[in-house]
Parts: structure tokens; sequence; C-alpha cells
């Protein structure tokens, strides 16, 4: 379809797993990806996958909780691209364990690479979405801001951070013609998604699909195809919203 043809979109977290499908989604739409990540192999696979695939993609190695980093990494896309018409916020670390034995240093890791990575991300890419009038962030958040298990305080506070830094954005730069949306998955399968010194397919149980309302766990191609729609003309009176992606799982009432 082709979509995105001749678009710029900058997929953080872009080499593997949830990133690795959003990046080649939007490319097979036409769409000039680059892809952030700290990871150079996966970053550097993902890229010649692409490639090969006859799509445009480069990979720049970026820490998104470093903001001279992201600077850096919009400054380059700039460069090759000469704009950027999407941004997809997806680089997270996964910042769990037990509140009385983890290092605080994981609460920092946490909220720093998840949320203000995000905040870095969007604030060096939304002047080139100004001089547009035209632009899409996408954030990626989780089941887990509106749901918990134990010992999940690091991942699950920057995951609610971004639902809030979702609709600041929206009100803030919806003037300048940008729309914010976030999405949320629920259990996604990345096992096979990963680079492929590290990806080996998880076996599931059917307990495993069953505890889903849609009869499957979810993989990262279900929220590829929500990205895609909310960076669609489709979506274009949707913004400041959250689009939850888990197989109906949070609205299902479970007794034990």
């Amino acid at each position: 379809m082709n979509e995105f043809k001749n678009k710029t979109v900058i997929v953080t977290g872009g080499g593997q797993g949830i990133g690795r499908a959003v990046s080649r989604a939007f490319s097979s739409e036409g769409a000039r990806v680059v892809i952030a990540d700290t990871d150079v192999e996966a970053g550097l696979e993902n890229e010649k996958f692409i490639k090969s695939s006859g799509y445009e993609a480069a990979y720049i190695k970026t820490d998104v909780s470093d903001a001279a980093s992201v600077r850096a990494m919009v400054a380059e896309a700039i460069r090759k691209y000469d704009t950027v018409h999407i941004l997809v916020n997806n680089a997270a670390v996964s910042g769990f364990g037990n509140i009385f034995e983890t290092p605080v240093e994981e609460w920092d890791k946490a909220i720093s690479v998840n949320l203000s990575g995000m905040y870095y991300c969007a604030k060096f890419c939304a002047p080139h979405m100004r001089d547009m009038n035209y632009g899409n962030i996408i954030n990626m958040a989780s089941t887990r801001a509106f749901m918990s298990e134990p010992d999940t305080e690091p991942y699950s506070a920057s995951k609610g951070g971004i639902f809030a830094l979702t609709h600041a954005l929206a009100i803030s730069l919806g003037q300048y013609g940008i729309r914010v949306n976030s999405v949320s998955p629920g259990w996604i399968d990345v096992s096979s998604w990963k680079k492929s010194s590290a990806a080996k397919q998880e076996v599931l149980s059917q307990r495993d699909h069953k505890q889903h309302p849609a009869g499957r766990v979810g993989i990262p191609e279900d929220i590829a195809q929500a990205c895609l729609f909310l960076a669609s003309d489709k979506s274009g009176f949707i913004t400041g919203e959250n689009l939850t992606v888990d197989g109906g799982m949070t609205k299902k009432m479970i007794y034990e």
C-alpha cells in the first residue's frame, strides 16, 4: 500500500522485539526507518534485513536515557532524511525487583530509559514536526500502567508516567499539527523477534493462550499494526489517547 511512502520514521529500541516488528512494518509501507538502539548487533542486523527486503533503513546507535545521544541521533536522521514525520518511542528496560532488596539505581535506570527517554526524543523531534505543521508521536506504554504484579514498581511507574506524558504532549503539540498517542501492549511473545544470537521461540501452553479472551498470546505484529493505524490518516481525529492491545486480558475478571 505504501501509505507511508517517503515518510521518515524513528523507532527507538528498533533492533529487537516489538521495535523490530514496528520498524519492519513501517518500512514495508514505504517509510524510511531510523533504527535507534543501544545494541549495535541487533540494530545492524535489522537494518540489513530491511535493506535486503528492498526498503530504506538506517541504524543509529542511541542511548535514549542520554539527552545528548538523542539530540545527536535526531540530528543524524535529519542530515540523512531531511526531516522526521513519525516517532515511535519504544525503547525500554524491565526494572523488576523486590523493593526491599533492589538497588535504587534500578529505579533510576527504569525512569531514565522508559520515561525521560521518551521526553527527550519528543523534545528533539518536535521542532522538525512543527516546521512542517505535521507530526505523529506514538509512545509505547504497557498494561502494567493500569494493573500490577508484585515487585514491578520501577517498570510500572515508568509506564504509568508515559500515559500522562502522552496526553500532556498531545495538548502542548496539537496546535502544531502533531498528534500524540500511546499503545499499551499486554502479554506479547517477543522470543523469536530478538537478534539472531538470542532468538529462541518460547514454548507457550494452551493455558497461556486461553487466559486471553482473544484466544492467544499476543505477537509483535499486533503492536506494529496498532502503530500503523495511529500513525495513519485513518486515526486523524485521535490524539492524547491510549490504545490497549492485550487480547482482552485487562477486561477479564479472574477468580481463583
